[in-house]
């Protein structure tokens, strides 16, 4: 049986997916870059409250920015992600 998920847990999932779909879009160097930062930005903040609603809202809003900054750069760099 599948767990249910709250609304902020449902738009870090699809935000994670995300980014990993717009990494495919990317030459193979590149994606395994960004695969690997985007792993470590999720794992690194796993360990965040799940009640701290704020900080999570801000990570979101974060991770949506630097997605469109993925999606729209062709030179892109894992420096400028951070």
């Amino acid at each position: 049986m599948r767990g249910r998920f709250s609304g902020l847990q449902r738009q870090v999932l699809s935000l994670h997916r995300s980014l990993l779909r717009a990494a495919r879009e990317k030459p193979p160097d590149t994606r395994e870059q960004i695969e690997k930062f985007v792993k470590q930005e999720f794992q690194k903040n796993a360990a965040i409250e799940k009640k701290n609603f704020q900080h999570i809202e801000y990570l979101i809003r974060r991770g949506h920015k630097q997605l469109e900054m993925l999606r729209s750069s062709d030179g892109f760099s894992v420096v400028n992600f951070k």
